[in-house]
């Protein structure tokens, strides 16, 4: 591995012109073929060029915004995945472009028959390309180093992809740094979970000297430092990190793009709120709506509104608790609703009113946040911003990520908030709309999405 890694990033460049060279190729030959003479208008070379110019291009956006290029990063079947939605999302846009060139719908056979085409290049592409980096870039031998907290987690999650990644021994902290270190020169990289900075920067500094790559789990602290500025105002380096709250110009643009972008999205999924309000009053008769207490900006209080998915009575004992795994309470409706996020609909409504953003930390229940506070006050940062109705832990955690993680990853999004992260995680949210895991429920046992008794303790020490 160590004689191919210098040029891992030369050969996944190289594969992905490779792909993208096939799929725009199909594209030519389909708008030579067909879709020029659909358009209905005489085009010049030049203009045959720059539709196939404007094709390469957003399919090169959308592929790099869902990871279907990161071969050898994501596992196969995401990079599968990714690179298909990207092929399927630019071939609608291309069809609307040429009906709107045409003056009139088109025929859709022949875009499907062009997807098939790409879709079995993609397949093969998947795989060799998946086989060239397994043959030269075998996974790294690593050692996993822990504190007192759980790391289990951790290392089931990266046991998961064994094609990167496996894990030959664990030590505690409690064999001293110096037996710790004595180990670290007979594996290829070092994995720190939730060990004390005292420890882990002795550790991080002798893997730096001897060129050994290093995995740490990030303290809230870690976060904040990563999104503070440089000042170079005196001949000693000083770094500044920031409140997390929002300047008054991000603030007012954020909340045009709200208003904008609701309001159209209102429209447009109108049909699909009416027949999904239909279908939860003949399910049961119960009310079509549900409205539940939840948190936003500066531990405000708002009701969040939702197509009812659970039986009427699912909460008659008084217990806030989230959904499990093949929960009893979730009615067959609301079964489909929830896995294609039709439910989350009536929170446009929410966002037009103020309550919430297109973009934002996931608004969380009053009873359960305290429990979470209990054990980690830090929690109470996320609300530093308005709820969202997508966001970084969405789109990079999963409905059971638990309380430590999800802050973590929704820091991440505050303290590195722009306009353009927003307009980013807007586009990345389509790609877990139909990803089973990202809705994946808690466990039978659990309540919360705490996994264990000290899953949700503050790591800052």
């Amino acid at each position: 591995m160590k004689n191919y890694e210098q040029y891992k990033r030369m050969i996944r460049f190289f594969t992905s012109i490779a792909i993208l060279t096939v799929e725009t190729w199909v594209y030519w030959i389909a708008w030579e073929q067909y879709f020029s003479k659909a358009a209905g208008t005489p085009f010049f070379r030049r203009g045959d060029w720059l539709m196939v110019v404007v094709y390469g291009l957003l399919l090169l956006f959308f592929s790099k915004m869902y990871g279907g290029l990161r071969i050898g990063y994501l596992e196969r079947g995401n990079v599968l995945y990714s690179q298909m939605l990207s092929v399927v999302l630019v071939n609608m846009f291309t069809y609307l472009q040429i009906a709107l060139l045409a003056k009139g719908f088109l025929n859709p056979i022949p875009f499907l028959l062009m997807f098939a085409v790409q879709a079995i290049a993609i397949g093969i592409w998947t795989f060799l390309a998946n086989k060239l980096f397994e043959r030269l870039f075998p996974p790294r031998q690593m050692l996993l180093i822990y504190g007192n907290r759980p790391s289990l987690t951790l290392m089931d999650k990266m046991n998961c992809r064994k094609d990167r990644y496996q894990i030959r021994e664990m030590v505690h902290i409690e064999a001293g740094v110096e037996e710790i270190i004595r180990r670290i020169p007979g594996y290829d990289a070092v994995v720190i979970c939730d060990v004390p900075s005292s420890i882990r920067n002795r550790i991080l500094k002798y893997c730096y000297g001897e060129g050994k790559r290093v995995y740490m789990t990030p303290k809230i602290s870690d976060i904040l430092v990563r999104s503070a500025e440089d000042m170079n105002l005196f001949d000693t380096p000083l770094i500044m990190a920031r409140n997390g709250k929002m300047s008054v110009e991000q603030a007012f643009f954020k909340r045009g793009m709200d208003i904008f972008l609701a309001a159209v999205a209102l429209l447009v999924t109108l049909p699909f709120m009416v027949v999904t309000a239909l279908a939860v009053k003949i399910q049961d008769g119960g009310p079509v709506i549900y409205k539940q207490k939840r948190l936003t900006i500066n531990n405000r209080e708002f009701y969040v509104y939702k197509f009812r998915s659970m039986w009427v009575d699912a909460e008659k004992d008084g217990v806030a608790r989230l959904a499990r795994d093949g929960d009893s309470r979730i009615t067959p409706v609301g079964n489909f609703i929830r896995k294609v996020r039709l439910d989350e609909l009536p929170q446009l409504f929410n966002i037009l009113k103020g309550d919430m953003s297109i973009v934002g930390p996931r608004p969380e229940r009053p009873e359960i946040a305290r429990q979470y506070e209990d054990e980690m006050p830090e929690f109470s940062y996320r609300l530093r911003v308005k709820a969202g109705l997508t966001g970084y832990a969405q789109i990079f955690g999963k409905y059971n990520t638990t309380p430590y993680d999800k802050l973590k990853l929704d820091l991440h999004y505050i303290q590195n908030y722009s306009l353009m992260l927003d307009v980013k995680l807007m586009v990345q949210t389509v790609k877990i709309l139909f990803m089973k895991e990202s809705t994946s429920g808690i466990a039978a046992n659990q309540i919360t999405a705490a996994r264990e008794p000290n899953a949700v303790q503050s790591g800052e020490r």
